[in-house]
């Protein structure tokens, strides 16, 4: 089975692989601690029963798989990386503090139904000592989670190949141009005597324009290089200071944001249908409106693409 393959593999089944891979790594670590500290507590002769440890741990553990996704967005939203580092980092040590508190209640009510299932009543203890100490190892438990996510998507970037523009060759040097004959002087002549096509014209400049994207993009993966036809882009999607290109399955990333990149496209292929999608028109194949106003869009392929209610109206005239 090919590279590809197995890839292809992968990213249809993506989001149940991170499910299983954070699931594995959290009730892992838990399993380890349990019994490293029920170890601890027999060496110290303290009075716990076996199975308490293994609420405390697994309480913890159940909670973190609820944040998890939530983390994960917040390092979607406020990217950091160094032009946007200090911008960011103060909203993710406010968003970690929040995180500790929500991590902090999920797993107390959690202890406290399972004390009472064995009849018995959990006591987290001191509340504010309490919270400063799990507020110590859950930030740095947030930052933990930021570092592998950070690591896992940089794999798969590399993995599925990261997209770039071809270097333009370089242009020939133009022979300089002829100067132009001498015209005979006119000056003596009222302004009104001259011909209508002598009178100089004001003419506007020209308003700039993003150049247009080539044919082709230049992806590299894992060593080796291909191309990618824009004719062959489906739909685009904004992450970060990047923008994923999605071709048969695949994302191929490409640093550039969503309006820069839309600018590039021919308009009558793209239409922009959420703040963070453009999707190429000719594949969509019906509209899935929502209760909340919006709607999902089905494409030919069967994948779904969001679809804010803002952009709703115009697409259904562009469809018409």
């Amino acid at each position: 089975m090919t590279e590809d393959k197995w890839l292809g593999i992968y990213l249809t089944r993506r989001r149940w692989v991170e499910r299983a891979l954070w699931s594995a790594l959290l009730l892992g670590s838990a399993l380890a601690n349990t019994i490293t500290t029920n170890l601890d507590i027999r060496r110290a002769g303290l009075r716990f029963d076996t199975w308490e440890p293994a609420v405390w741990e697994f309480s913890s553990a159940l909670v973190w798989m609820v944040l998890i996704p939530w983390i994960v967005r917040a390092a979607d939203t406020k990217p950091l990386r160094w032009g946007v580092l200090q911008r960011h980092l103060p909203w993710h040590v406010l968003f970690a503090l929040m995180t500790s508190l929500a991590h902090v209640l999920g797993m107390v009510a959690l202890r406290k139904l399972a004390y009472a299932t064995q009849d018995a009543v959990y006591d987290f203890g001191n509340w504010p000592l309490e919270l400063f100490y799990e507020a110590l190892k859950d930030v740095r438990s947030y930052a933990f989670i930021l570092v592998i996510a950070g690591a896992y998507r940089l794999f798969v970037w590399r993995w599925q190949g990261e997209a770039s523009l071809l270097a333009e060759p370089p242009q020939p040097p133009q022979p300089p141009e002829p100067a132009p004959a001498p015209r005979p002087p006119e000056a003596s002549l009222p302004a009104s005597s001259l011909p209508a096509s002598s009178t100089p014209e004001r003419r506007d400049a020209p308003a700039a324009v993003s150049p247009a994207l080539p044919e082709r993009l230049l992806v590299k993966k894992l060593g080796k290089e291909f191309l990618l036809p824009i004719d062959e882009i489906e739909w685009v999607q904004a992450c970060g200071n990047y923008v994923n290109l999605r071709r048969q399955q695949h994302d191929y990333p490409l640093r550039s944001s969503l309006g820069a990149f839309e600018q590039r496209l021919d308009p009558a292929a793209f239409v922009r249908v959420h703040r963070g999608y453009l999707v190429r028109l000719s594949l969509i194949d019906a509209i899935e409106p929502t209760e909340a106003g919006d709607a999902h869009l089905r494409l030919r392929d069967g994948s779904r693409v969001p679809c804010s209610r803002t952009y709703l109206e115009r697409l259904r005239q562009r469809l018409v």
